[in-house]
């Protein structure tokens, strides 16, 4: 009876460990896919033209203040202290303003960007999902946090990707 157990659970373990290595992993660069998205693509040149308009306001911002000191610096001596006063708050508050545009400026682009990569990363995802499991992939990994690898036993899903994906080498160098 013993021996019987001990070849039941042998045979388990040698069946399990089959079954194990018979488990198919992929890789994939998702960088290289999502750079190769039209819609990236689409997103950059939105998101370049956000920051161009809020550098032009602080820029705008900026000459005017730069004009206002150096008129204060210029008539600093033939003002009053009264003058001077209401000068300089208004110099302080001017770069308080610009300080704030700015940072009002990155907030923005940083949220523009998550709103409109936000629709690209999950059309990804849902192709690399969805090429993994037609390929019967047990994992799927990141090339970029990977040290090692052995190529023969990880399949490159990059390319079924941008396949699932509609990107050719031709859409995705423009």
């Amino acid at each position: 009876m013993k021996k019987v157990l001990k070849l039941a659970v042998m045979a388990v373990m040698v069946l399990s460990s089959t079954t194990l290595f018979a488990q198919k992993l992929g890789r994939i660069n998702t960088q290289e896919v999502l750079l190769a998205m039209p819609e990236t693509k689409e997103a950059q040149a939105k998101l370049e033209a956000s920051a161009k308009e809020w550098q032009e306001n602080i820029e705008a911002a900026q000459v005017e203040f730069n004009n206002k000191f150096a008129d204060y610096q210029k008539n600093m001596n033939t003002m009053s202290d009264g003058v001077r006063q209401v000068k300089e708050k208004e110099l302080q508050d001017m770069s308080n303003r610009g300080r704030e545009l700015q940072g009002l400026a990155q907030q923005a682009i940083a949220q523009e960007e998550q709103e409109l990569m936000t629709p690209v990363l999950e059309k990804a995802q849902a192709a690399i999902k969805s090429v993994a499991q037609a390929n019967g992939m047990l994992a799927v990994f990141e090339d970029a946090a990977m040290i090692y690898f052995d190529e023969v036993n990880m399949t490159n899903l990059t390319p079924l990707v941008k396949k699932e994906l509609g990107i050719t080498e031709t859409t995705a160098a423009n």
